[in-house]
């Protein structure tokens, strides 16, 4: 029996002296109860009042008031209390009518000790239970409205900090920080300090104002909390433990304190508006190296391609990161075939003038078909299709390029003495080529190696002045729009068996009649 039944109070309401006193002084008295008595149900139900006992014995016939009048007495007047009738009367109607006003438990007369003893101890044990239940449930309840105030701070929270966040310029940022710890605070005045990281000076400091309701106050309010942290509260902010400056609100205005719960939410936006100044920082930093990284993008390719295929680099910049990727190319080599000769009739100032004629002529027609020009070669250009960015088409792509070049030099040259007249022989193959930056740290070039280069350059020393031959792979890419002369198989540098050259005739539906292009258009140096 715990010490909770011990100190139990037991009402015995009975007309039976000799019954009283058997249940009080041979029991109940004996076992640690406290025990009063009262002859009828009038006078138990004035116990019941006054002295509020934790469980009550109850005999049904009894004068004046009777078990079952006593019952329904408690129960008009909502007493609650658990009880145990003991009768000799046998009626089950009279049962499940004391049962329904809150009877626990049913002990006929004549009774053992045991009998009596045990239906107190489940009564109070189950009472007990009931209790426990209940202040438990009690308890939940109370947890619950402190979690649905919880959450709907954080809610608030949430949201405040969502629109924080979300902001790109400065100065709405620090504003609706400052903003921000007005609202959850209910203060009148708020002030947002930075320090510069790199100084650690004070930078000029945002301070905003409540447009709120609240109204200063002549005289303080009373029942003022006295374990607020007062009319003004200050929190850092700070990223790891890095200080970057503080928030302050106040409301020494209206003399209005602030309270715990104030500093607590303080505290969480303070969290926040960290965070969201230093991802500005940070935005701003990537947003100033992209800068330079696409101005020093501009510097290495802008005068080896065309402007479109520059700006889709710009959009992708990642393409054109430092080490090698595996990827299709199609290779366009183009050497000027009796330069070294005229080298030797000409002067070098009219030698280069020459050269850049020519070259300018290849360049042009590369980048208008979104070619990448890697790099010229003396007399040589080497340029790429489908790298850094793809290119649907792009052998053909290719074949087409080489074909504007042979095409618009029969137009340049009819501005050229015969002597000065010179022309590509040119090598085009498709495949796959590693790509990507080669180089050093102070000098680097966006490049291709491998096979396909290789062979590229085979066919352009394998081709006549005027000509350009293809490999099988770059055939079979473009075959639908292209006319060729199929070669016998020749023997290329670097491969181990003979391979079927092709060369290009004619390019349909990609030349038109008469070339955009025009000499005087040409920027030639």
């Amino acid at each position: 029996m715990s010490d909770q039944t011990y100190r139990a109070h037991i009402l015995v309401v009975d007309d039976s002296y000799e019954i009283q006193d058997f249940l009080k002084n041979a029991i109940l008295e004996p076992q640690g109860y406290r025990v009063t008595t009262a002859r009828n149900g009038a006078e138990g139900l004035r116990a019941v009042q006054e002295l509020h006992p934790d469980l009550m014995l109850l005999d049904y016939e009894m004068p004046v008031m009777n078990g079952i009048e006593l019952l329904r007495a408690l129960n008009t007047q909502k007493i609650y209390l658990p009880s145990i009738l003991i009768t000799s009367y046998g009626s089950e109607s009279v049962a499940v009518e004391v049962f329904r006003l809150g009877v626990r438990d049913y002990v006929p007369k004549p009774f053992t000790v045991d009998e009596i003893l045990q239906a107190i101890q489940r009564v109070l044990y189950a009472v007990h239970l009931e209790q426990e239940r209940d202040a438990l449930f009690l308890k939940l309840q109370q947890v619950n409205a402190q979690l649905a105030r919880r959450i709907k701070e954080l809610d608030t929270l949430y949201h405040v900090s969502k629109s924080v966040t979300t902001l790109q310029e400065r100065d709405k940022l620090l504003e609706r920080i400052v903003d921000a710890a007005l609202y959850l605070t209910g203060a009148l005045e708020g002030q947002l300090v930075l320090i510069d990281p790199h100084t650690g000076e004070l930078l000029p400091h945002v301070q905003r104002e409540s447009h709120g309701p609240g109204q200063a106050a002549s005289s303080p309010p009373q029942n003022i909390d006295t374990h607020a942290p007062g009319l003004m509260m200050n929190v850092p902010l700070k990223i790891g433990r890095n200080l970057v400056g503080s928030l302050t609100v106040s409301n020494k205005r209206n003399r209005q304190p602030l309270n715990q719960q104030d500093h607590r939410l303080l505290r969480m936006l303070a969290d926040y508006a960290a965070i969201a100044i230093e991802n500005f920082r940070l935005l701003a930093e990537v947003e100033n190296r992209r800068e330079q990284e696409k101005r020093e993008l501009r510097d290495r390719f802008a005068h080896f391609m065309a402007p479109p295929v520059m700006e889709r680099i710009l959009k992708r910049p990642q393409n054109v990161q430092p080490g090698g990727t595996r990827r299709p190319v199609a290779v366009l080599f183009a050497d000027l075939r009796g330069f070294t000769a005229l080298g030797a009739t000409v002067a070098p100032e009219a030698l280069i003038s020459i050269l850049n004629r020519h070259m300018a002529v290849a360049a042009e027609c590369i980048a208008q078909e979104e070619g990448v020009l890697d790099k010229f070669i003396g007399d040589e250009v080497m340029a790429l299709f489908n790298a850094p960015v793809s290119l649907a088409d792009y052998a053909l792509h290719a074949v087409t390029a080489a074909w504007l070049i042979q095409q618009m030099l029969n137009r340049v040259h009819q501005t050229l003495p015969v002597h000065q007249r010179l022309l590509f022989g040119i090598g085009i193959a498709a495949g796959e080529a590693v790509v990507g930056n080669v180089g050093t740290y102070s000098l680097v070039n966006y490049t291709a190696i491998g096979p396909t280069v290789s062979k590229a350059h085979a066919l352009q020393e394998l081709a006549a002045p005027g000509k350009i031959l293809i490999c099988q792979t770059t055939y079979e890419m473009v075959k639908p729009a292209v006319h060729t002369r199929t070669l016998s198989p020749t023997w290329i540098k670097g491969q181990l068996h003979p391979e079927p050259v092709y060369e290009v005739q004619n390019v349909q539906g990609r030349i038109p009649a008469s070339p955009p292009l025009l000499y005087e258009e040409l920027k030639i140096p």
